[in-house]
């Protein structure tokens, strides 16, 4: 058994930010920090600062939340939801990229992180979708009490301010219903509905019905499969992006006890005592820099979550100790952080007197622990960094939504397109006026019935809101073949070689619950998400397939080999062809017929090599990698236990990934 505890180490660390980046605490930038703080919080993202506010909630407290990224500047192309996935590859991202995907073309692929205070939520389409109560019920199933559906839905509702659709026409008309006793209406996060509807969906809407897909009812409310129009996190009362930032730290900001610097690359943990292999080359316990100075009192870990940094789920009060079985490792303490502005700066440390809370999303907090001396042995003998714990999880079980992009340009004119505000100069100017005048959109509905006058606000509708999550069994009569093919594999069939056995112990676990749920009639197996002007882009929701995200260097400032690994188990693919092959189906309905497809990409009589073709070149990530430290028992290949104890709280924590938007699951943390 390993006790995880941290010696009090009060140093005297009154760092300027001209050395250490925007400090904002307040709007003052020239504050400098205090010499220690109970809490330290690494990643200002979604997580990170959802954690950060609620333990600054008690004023005794002192957080500090690191952030790589710079704050935002309150732009349009951050606020405006006309801007929605503009800013990726922009300065708010990471500008990660994977390694090359022979699976696929062997070309490398993208993979957008946000970079910034406020993380994803600056940079994703700001659909608020929960998932399913069945994915959360499966995470309960394997050994991690109060994470199912009736568990996760308190938090969720504390997260958010529902406000319904304006308008019973629309409501009607798109059907849009919500049940009161699932959505909150006090919480930081504002959830509505744009001012300005597509009419694309109903189309889309009847088209599915027809083909044995009921609308779901309210798919905030554990539902998870067939069509839905998904609120969005927009302020209703000003039609601007509802993030992280605006929500969790911008109103708080003047909490003398919470302070945020910005540009700081945390590089490493600091951990002391006897590790995996001999003594943890670490700052010895000193109270500054050179570890001399006084050091008093015990923290309460390396922890992240309702079990440790947050109220626990269950509202027991959590362990001081926190214990874990591993031979080969005993009496590790965790102190503090290093980190600095950029590889060539001197590196600058500060000591926690509680915890230390990493929240820097699946790939960067992985890669953290890595180069920490937590991860597997071998990866870190390969760079000679000291071993502190031998945990063959870290920076498996990566898993991902991926998706592929289909165009079926609407031929249509009568019908409004999101196209026309990048084809049509005057249009958009109107419609860009009218938004900074009111920030408002017209309650439109019927927009085939209104002039052209009347048709303007579609700057508020820039999120992709009509969705479709679908079963396998109602779209594929392929259904039990894909199935029959998903129970026999051998579960080390198409891992990556020579994992550690608790590696493949877990996933042949996982594949015996995906295989379960991807037979039933009310799980999603995959997405569709359509934009209105054509693309019906579908979407793995429960991959089979598993990557890794591993270091190639120890140097802090060299991003991870990310290997998605996507489609690399067969059903993944097979599952992707016949969505596809369903979207022809869809496209043939009268309601869509209306729109007048045309069936560009893939064509319209793409056999199953040409389906290939256009998945090998066009598959892409859909921005919510998870899974790099799961929620597993150890022999499981587990990284946290079921209170997030020791390792993490953000995402990277999730060992199956659900069916839904990620960032939401993160906001009711």
């Amino acid at each position: 058994m390993v006790t995880f505890t941290s010696a009090l180490l009060a140093v005297s660390l009154c760092l300027a930010s001209a050395a250490l980046g925007a400090h904002l605490h307040g709007r003052d930038i020239d504050e400098p920090l205090l010499e220690s703080y109970d809490y330290i919080v690494v990643g200002c993202g979604i997580s990170g600062l959802v954690v950060s506010n609620r333990l600054s909630e008690i004023s005794s407290r002192t957080v500090l939340c690191i952030e790589a990224g710079d704050a935002d500047h309150y732009e349009a192309i951050v606020q405006d939801p006309v801007y929605v996935g503009a800013d990726i590859g922009g300065i708010y991202d990471w500008d990660l990229e994977t390694v090359p995907q022979t699976q696929l073309d062997g070309s490398t692929r993208p993979m957008p992180q946000g970079k910034v205070l406020g993380g994803g939520s600056i940079l994703n389409a700001m659909c608020w979708n929960r998932g399913g109560s069945d994915d959360f019920d499966a995470w309960e199933a394997f050994g991690n009490p109060g994470w199912d559906w009736a568990g996760i839905l308190p938090y969720f509702i504390k997260s958010e301010t529902y406000t319904p659709v304006y308008s019973d026409e629309i409501a009607e008309e798109y059907s849009i219903h919500y049940n009161p006793a699932v959505h909150g209406s006090s919480g930081p996060v504002q959830v509505s509905y744009p001012k300005y509807f597509y009419p694309q969906s109903i189309n889309l809407f009847a088209g599915m019905n027809l083909l044995g897909l009921p609308t779901q009812f309210d798919p905030n409310d554990g539902t998870s499969a067939g069509p839905a129009f998904v609120p969005t996190d927009l302020d209703p009362n000003n039609q601007t992006r509802s993030d992280a930032r605006r929500t969790y730290f911008d109103p708080y900001a003047t909490r003398s006890n919470f302070h945020v610097i910005t540009g700081q690359h945390v590089t490493r943990v600091l951990i002391e005592g006897t590790g995996g292999s001999g003594e943890v080359d670490n700052p010895t316990s000193g109270g500054n820099d050179n570890g001399n100075g006084p050091a008093s009192g015990n923290n309460d870990g390396f922890g992240f979550g309702p079990g440790g940094s947050t109220p626990p789920l269950s509202g027991q009060t959590p362990p001081r100790f926190v214990r874990r079985q591993d031979p080969s490792t005993s009496n590790l303490r965790v102190s503090g952080v290093e980190f600095a502005p950029n590889a060539s700066a001197p590196r600058q440390t500060v000591y926690a007197t509680r915890e230390v809370i990493i929240a820097a999303g699946a790939l960067h907090s992985a890669q953290l622990l890595q180069l920490s001396g937590i991860g597997p042995e071998l990866l870190l003998n390969q760079y000679n960094i000291t071993l502190a714990l031998n945990l063959p999880g870290v920076g498996n079980n990566l898993q991902d939504h991926c998706l592929v992009g289909t165009f079926y340009p609407y031929n249509n004119a009568s019908y409004p397109s999101p196209t026309e505000l990048t084809t049509n100069t005057t249009y958009n100017l109107e419609a860009e006026e009218e938004y900074d005048t009111d920030k408002t959109g017209k309650q439109t509905c019927r927009l085939l019935a209104l002039d052209a006058a009347d048709i303007l606000g579609p700057w508020t509708a820039g999120s992709p809101n009509g969705l479709a999550f679908n079963p396998l069994p109602l779209i594929s009569n392929n259904s039990v073949i894909i199935l029959s093919n998903a129970s026999s594999q051998d579960p080390t069939d198409y891992l990556v070689a020579g994992l550690d056995p608790t590696i493949i112990a877990g996933f042949t676990a996982q594949k015996q619950s995906l295989v379960t749920r991807l037979a039933e009639t009310t799980v999603a197996a995959y997405e569709i998400i359509n934009n209105n002007a054509g693309s019906l882009t579908v979407s793995v929701m429960h991959p089979f397939s598993r990557g890794t995200c591993y270091i190639q260097s120890a140097d802090p400032f060299q991003p991870p080999a990310i290997d998605p690994r996507w489609l690399t188990n067969p059903v993944d693919r097979q599952v992707l062809i016949e969505a596809l092959l369903f979207n022809r189906q869809i496209l043939a309905t009268p309601p869509m017929l209306e729109l007048q497809p045309a069936q560009f990409v893939p064509p319209v009589d793409a056999d199953e090599d040409a389906l290939n073709q256009v998945i090998n070149n066009g598959l892409r990530t859909e921005f919510h990698p998870s899974g790099t430290l799961a929620m597993l028992p150890l022999e499981l290949g587990g990284v946290v236990d079921s209170h997030l104890r020791v390792w993490g709280m953000f995402c990277s924590i999730i060992f199956l990934i659900i069916n839904e938007w990620g960032p939401m699951t993160c906001f009711g943390d």
